[in-house]
């Protein structure tokens, strides 16, 4: 009779191919997955998600995006989403419904203070992960955005591990050297992991002068395009620092979205085209090399097929 130790652990096997089975089935209905991510802290790297998700949307993909920088989550504030709950439903969370049909699901949703911090050790970061991947409604998506808080611990290690068909990772950084040290280091672990970079955005890269028109290189320039030829993959482009940024991430409004258009709005859109057409490259190949894996095979079949033809005239006579 097995003990009851035996049973729970039997439980907690069959629990966990449950939500394996429900995890591929949900992401199986998403096109494309893409991780937006750094090694540095305070690089932009959630206004570029937020905007890349926006960007993608005004195009008429249909989008969500995960935020899953669960002690610090901004993707609301920058979506003018604040104050606005998950709800359950037979399916699952019902993620929040952002501008232009955007799915929006954040820690912050759940908070019932947004001021009060969380305190959370791995196992249980790494839980409230899975379960906005495996327990929310996603339903059929073009594009999933994840925004990943900076560094590469816990949260970037587990969507990484949980989500092994992501298309890649943007990479984000700031021109000058201290963000490069660190940024250098989110490559080389998404290259650890066999995550494709889809390469490297270059953020607030020079700001210009408002009284004089003159560009003002705050952080340096041509930073981020360096550590992505230095260490092998595409540069994106550069978005420069501008005002308009800021004063609409604040609004709640983003500026990829804004009527007006600015150096900063065509920079961006230049770096979606782009994206898309990486991901568009990568689909080719795959459909390319599928063809080369049944062409290997169809010769030997053949071949098989010839032999036994042979052998088979060979007793006959």
């Amino acid at each position: 009779m097995p003990s009851p130790n035996q049973d729970r652990i039997e439980d907690l096997v069959n629990e966990h191919k449950r939500e394996e089975l429900l995890l591929k089935s949900i992401m199986g209905r998403i096109k494309h997955k893409v991780i937006v991510m750094s090694g540095k802290g305070g690089v932009g790297k959630s206004t570029v998600a937020v905007n890349l998700a926006v960007g993608l949307a005004a195009r008429g993909r249909k989008v969500g995006i995960l935020d899953v920088d669960i002690t610090g989550p901004d993707v609301p504030l920058l979506l003018g989403l604040e104050g606005k709950r998950l709800m359950g439903s037979e399916n699952g969370m019902v993620p929040v419904e952002g501008p232009l049909g955007i799915k929006v699901v954040s820690m912050a949703f759940v908070l019932q203070d947004p001021s009060r911090p969380i305190v959370w050790r791995g196992p249980m970061k790494m839980g409230a992960i899975r379960q906005f991947l495996s327990d929310v409604d996603w339903g059929d998506l073009d594009f999933l955005v994840i925004d990943l808080p900076p560094g590469t611990g816990d949260e970037p290690l587990s969507v990484v591990q949980y989500l092994p068909g992501a298309d890649g990772a943007v990479i984000v950084t700031t021109p000058q050297d201290v963000a490069l040290l660190d940024v250098s280091k989110a490559v080389s672990f998404a290259q650890l992991l066999n995550l494709n970079v889809i390469g490297i955005i270059e953020n607030m890269s020079g700001l210009e002068c408002p009284h004089c028109n003159k560009e003002i290189e705050v952080f340096k320039k041509g930073g981020g395009e360096r550590l992505a030829k230095d260490m092998g993959v595409p540069f994106l482009g550069r978005v420069p620092l501008a005002p308009v940024i800021m004063t609409a991430s604040d609004a709640g409004t983003p500026f990829i979205g804004a009527q007006e258009d600015s150096p900063a709005k065509k920079a961006f859109s230049d770096i979606i085209d782009k994206i898309e057409g990486v991901l568009k490259g990568n689909e080719e190949k795959d459909k390319g090399r599928g063809k080369e894996k049944v062409e290997e095979k169809r010769p030997q079949k053949e071949k098989a097929g010839g032999t036994g033809a042979k052998g088979a005239k060979g007793k006959r006579a």
